[in-house]
């Protein structure tokens, strides 16, 4: 991958952007996609749209959610500590002595996930997974009317964890989950914009995936495309704790490609093209089964009006909704060549009727 765009995907992953706080993620695609696309807006809901050939024919939505699970600032308690809830789905059992970032109007302010010493718990209370209105944020502060001068209910919260490399073409990050897939989209378009593809092509960084594919619901509604691809990471099988039960979860890997999904969500006549793409440019893919919805901006796409044939193509990711998600590099390039590649096979005459 191209120094220019590691950098790019290094600053996406770095920003803030849990669900319904997108602001500072939105910025940096917003401001990529302008080098690249005819027009980019933002619209009521927060999604960012960037159209590329927009009188062409078909019209094609690509979609990659910008926004990561977190955490929300509830209470503050008389000594200054902060409780807090979930922003989407995040275990509690990983929550525990880490340090975050809360978000303010103010700025950051830093703290950490308070743990009572081993030495201080009994054998039970060892065992016990804390549930989240047992945990608390520690800023510092002396008393709670210390805390409430900077810190404010409703604040955003994310792990104080960003991007790294580790070896080959592997790397971690809090919240790849599913910047990768806004990442994805958006370098698809950098790739047609000197292409001329026949379609026209709208990428779009979706918000608010993660509470229920709410972004993807109203940007498709207003684009209203006959063809709908979303791009969201799918769980690998590769490591210890799930290899052993592929019979459960399907066979995925890192380094494999392109996870190519098929089932009930999924446009018959898109899976075929996209496989047969892939194959094609020799790029390698996997096939991941979905027998109902499919739990990503997928789902409502298809569903939109009077209906979209809607594919999705998957991001091999280790350890999905944790501070360290670890990708490849090489199967997110792949992803957009795979797109780059589908769109110019398609235009007008195109049929996607099942």
């Amino acid at each position: 991958m191209e120094k220019e765009s590691v950098d790019f995907l290094k600053r996406l992953i770095d920003a803030p952007s849990p669900s319904g706080f997108e602001g500072p993620v939105r910025k940096i695609w917003q401001e990529r996609m302008e080098k690249f696309a005819d027009e980019v807006r933002v619209d009521l809901h927060g999604n960012v749209i960037a159209a590329l050939n927009p009188d062409g024919k078909p019209r094609v939505m690509l979609a990659g959610h910008c926004d990561e699970v977190g955490f929300m600032v509830r209470y503050i308690n008389d000594e200054g500590f902060i409780h807090f809830v979930s922003i989407g789905g995040v275990d509690s059992s990983i929550v525990s002595a880490r340090r975050v970032k809360i978000y303010t109007r103010e700025g950051v302010v830093f703290g950490v996930v308070g743990r009572t010493a081993i030495h201080l718990m009994d054998e039970e209370e060892r065992k016990k997974v804390p549930k989240f209105h047992q945990l608390w944020i520690d800023i510092g502060a002396k008393d709670k009317k210390e805390a409430e001068s900077i810190v404010s209910v409703g604040d955003p919260i994310i792990f104080d964890q960003g991007f790294q490399e580790l070896r080959g073409n592997l790397v971690v990050g809090r919240g790849f989950d599913d910047r990768v897939g806004s990442f994805a989209v958006g370098e698809t378009l950098r790739l047609l914009f000197q292409a001329q593809p026949k379609a026209s092509v709208y990428a779009v960084a979706t918000v608010q995936e993660e509470l229920g594919m709410r972004g993807a619901r109203t940007s498709a509604f207003g684009i209203s495309p006959e063809v709908g691809i979303a791009v969201d990471v799918d769980n690998t099988t590769d490591h210890p704790g799930t290899k052993d039960n592929k019979q459960r979860f399907g066979d995925l890997k890192l380094g494999g490609g392109p996870v190519i999904v098929r089932g009930a969500n999924i446009n018959p006549v898109v899976e075929n093209l996209l496989v047969e793409t892939a194959k094609g440019e020799k790029i390698p893919y996997q096939i991941a089964g979905a027998p109902s919805g499919t739990g990503t901006d997928a789902n409502v796409i298809q569903t939109t009006k009077g209906g979209v044939a809607a594919g999705l193509v998957g991001v091999p990711n280790r350890y999905m909704h944790t501070p360290v998600e670890v990708i490849s590099l090489e199967d997110l390039e792949n992803v957009s060549r795979l797109l780059v590649s589908f769109i110019m096979k398609i235009d007008e005459t195109t049929d996607f009727t099942p």
